[in-house]
């Protein structure tokens, strides 16, 4: 079975060719599992020499990027050349970050890599090529769709060694989220978590502690009713299927210690719900994964950082996070 991870190189003019280069000079010193990045390898090579790492780079296929990587740098050719410089994406930014999220998938499928880990993508600039899925993550299930025939039901988990949280509803505006948010939604992303949690995450069983939608849950319904004909539905549904579930919870009383340790991971119902508290505990480190497809994906929960781009100053912290975790949930898998 393959071990190497498929990395892509994300929006070239952000800091994903950056925090990709710093990770592998460190791969010796943190123990680093093999990888290689499906990039344009001059411009890579230019990307190295503008942040001053004189690494050695090597044009490999999947099959032979392990013994590489010792040496240097594995690179998978993606056939799409390069020209944005940092900071300043350009016509080619959308073409090569979409080449490179599909020969991920497609090498992760055939069995040629063990998992996909993704560099940040500006959804702007691919928006503006013509790219029409919402974001990443919907892209991805495609992909995984088409090559497998079987529907899939992504799911957005950011986790971090302090939390996991899972928004149910993910990259809506607020006003939309009442609309969208059901019961059947609710159920349907809990068991894909608790799945995913058992078989991926070694958790015999998880425990899933629910957010409500209303400040503190609805207080009975005095300030809102979809907490108790929406939220609590779902988690009795949850219960009855067996899943240790409870809520809804109220969110402003859920993330501090003592209330962390009494659960495995928080399925918030909207994006700001899950993502304002990992993010103060865990900004650095943190990183976004992928549930419910048929292969593991994880990925920085960071933008491209158009500003520091190209200047060496990139943090690759949640990179490295998310390149041990994909190597660990993977090899569970």
């Amino acid at each position: 079975m393959a071990r190497t991870l498929a990395l892509t190189l994300g929006e070239p003019a952000g800091i994903g060719p950056d925090i990709a280069i710093e990770a592998w000079r460190r791969r010796q010193q943190l123990s680093l599992p093999p990888f290689y990045i499906l990039a344009d390898p001059d411009f890579l090579r230019r990307r190295a020499e503008a942040i001053g790492s004189a690494i050695a780079l090597s044009v490999v296929e999947p099959a032979t990027a392990e013994a590489a990587f010792r040496n240097a740098l594995p690179v998978v050719d993606i056939g799409v050349a390069v020209t944005a410089e940092p900071g300043k994406p350009d016509d080619t930014s959308a073409p090569a970050a979409l080449a490179a999220i599909r020969r991920a998938v497609g090498d992760v499928c055939s069995g040629s890599a063990a998992a996909v880990v993704t560099n940040p993508v500006a959804k702007n600039i691919l928006y503006r090529s013509g790219f029409t899925e919402p974001g990443h993550t919907e892209y991805l299930a495609k992909l995984a769709e088409e090559s497998t025939g079987v529907p899939v039901q992504p799911v957005m988990l950011l986790w971090s060694p302090e939390l996991a949280v899972v928004p149910v509803t993910i990259h809506l505006p607020l006003k939309d989220v009442f609309a969208k948010l059901t019961t059947d939604l609710i159920v349907d992303t809990g068991r894909i978590v608790a799945r995913d949690l058992r078989t991926r995450f070694g958790i015999a069983r998880p425990r899933l502690a629910v957010a409500g939608l209303n400040p503190h849950a609805g207080e009975q319904g005095a300030l809102g009713q979809e907490d108790l004909a929406v939220v609590l539905p779902a988690v009795q549904r949850l219960v009855a299927e067996g899943i240790d579930a409870r809520g809804p919870l109220s969110a402003d009383s859920m993330f501090h210690r003592a209330a962390r340790e009494t659960y495995d991971v928080a399925l918030a119902m909207y994006h700001d719900q899950a993502l304002i508290p990992i993010k103060t505990l865990a900004f650095e480190h943190a990183v976004n994964v992928t549930l419910g497809l048929p292969f593991v994906r994880t990925s920085p929960d960071h933008g491209t950082a158009f500003d520091i781009a190209g200047t060496g100053r990139a943090d690759p912290s949640s990179l490295i996070a998310a390149l041990k975790l994909a190597a660990r949930i993977s090899a569970n898998k």
